[in-house]
């Protein structure tokens, strides 16, 4: 920044201040937390001398208030990939078992709409297709806040669920499956050539309730690019012109990682695309009968509180993820 030249190129100077921002946003963290450190210290050294078993307390609680937000600096740390920091594009898509699965992909969508909510990320549905008779075939939405890539990476998989079929009159246990992508979002400093030769652009009436406009115009947009045969859509926005934006924007997202996918040959460290999933090669289960556990299979966490999970609560297995990625790498 003390360049003579530095602004000169308005969008270089523009990512030095983001990155210089963040930086000191980690350097002001971290010696905050030295700070709290040394006072908890120094406070617990007086009570224990004046026998003060209240100021014991209370430094007890400082401290497992520091101890969560080291945790967090830990976390940001493991996420040093090259789009960590980038929104997500999370697509989720039911697998075979028709409404018992449309169900359990819908309560994969609530589960990260409620995580990003518990973080503090802004989310927006792109395309969401519902069940006939209930559930969703399929849904993508973006989550946008900072690492929102980083963490969500680790959800890219097949999912299993193990329940009494509430849509089973006789009530009988079912294994259904669905399967989550995700993709980094491409802001416009990274080029992603799109020829419009490539791409079959068609329009649509939404379908659900969308008001009388949505209903009666074609304003939902699928576009198809010619040669990888990948097709992105979005419905849910009333002018089609949006929609068309928000596609391009997914299709250029999903271009970009294919793309890196090729160059890189990492592929234990980025998403498993739609040619390597496979149904039975889940990456967790969700066991609601005959015991309840949510089980990784890649980290072998495991938490009995289903219900919570469900609801969002998510990091302990994203963060063994992370760090079961890290180890991967540091054992090569």
């Amino acid at each position: 920044m003390g360049k003579q030249d530095f602004w000169d190129d308005p969008d270089k100077s523009k990512d030095v201040l983001k990155e210089r921002a963040h930086l000191a946003d980690i350097v002001k963290g971290f010696e905050e937390l030295q700070t709290e450190l040394e006072e908890s210290e120094l406070l617990l050294d007086m009570a224990v001398d004046e026998e003060d078993a209240d100021t014991i307390q209370e430094v007890a609680a400082k401290t497992r208030a520091v101890e969560k937000k080291i945790r967090a600096l830990e976390v940001q740390q493991m996420l040093s990939g090259e789009n960590d920091d980038k929104n997500a594009i999370v697509s989720i898509n039911a697998g075979a078992g028709g409404t018992e699965a449309q169900d359990w992909a819908q309560m994969l969508l609530r589960m990260y709409l409620r995580w990003c909510e518990r973080r503090g990320f802004a989310t927006e549905m792109v395309d969401l297709l519902e069940g006939e008779e209930a559930g969703i075939k399929s849904a993508t939405f973006t989550a946008s806040g900072r690492f929102a890539y980083g963490l969500l990476k680790a959800e890219s998989g097949i999912h299993r669920l193990v329940r009494i079929s509430p849509f089973d009159a006789s009530g009988r246990r079912h294994t259904s499956f669905a399967a989550v992508f995700v993709y980094p979002e491409i802001d416009d400093t990274i080029e992603v050539d799109i020829k419009p030769s490539d791409l079959r652009i068609d329009t649509y009436r939404a379908s659900g309730a969308g008001g009388q406009h949505v209903n009666k115009t074609s304003s939902a947009v699928r576009i198809t690019h010619l040669p990888t045969g990948i097709v992105v859509q979005c419905q849910n926005e009333k002018s089609q012109h949006r929609n068309r934006e928000i596609a391009m924007k997914v299709l250029r997202a999903r271009l970009y990682e294919r793309e890196r996918q090729k160059q890189q040959e990492k592929m234990q460290e980025l998403h498993d695309n739609l040619d390597e999933i496979a149904w039975g090669n889940q990456i967790r289960s969700y066991v609601l009968q005959p015991y309840r556990l949510v089980k990784d299979h890649r980290t072998q966490v495991e938490k009995g509180n289903v219900d919570a999970v469900l609801d969002g609560e998510m990091d302990e297995f994203i963060e063994a993820y992370l760090l079961h990625q890290l180890n991967a790498q540091a054992a090569k």
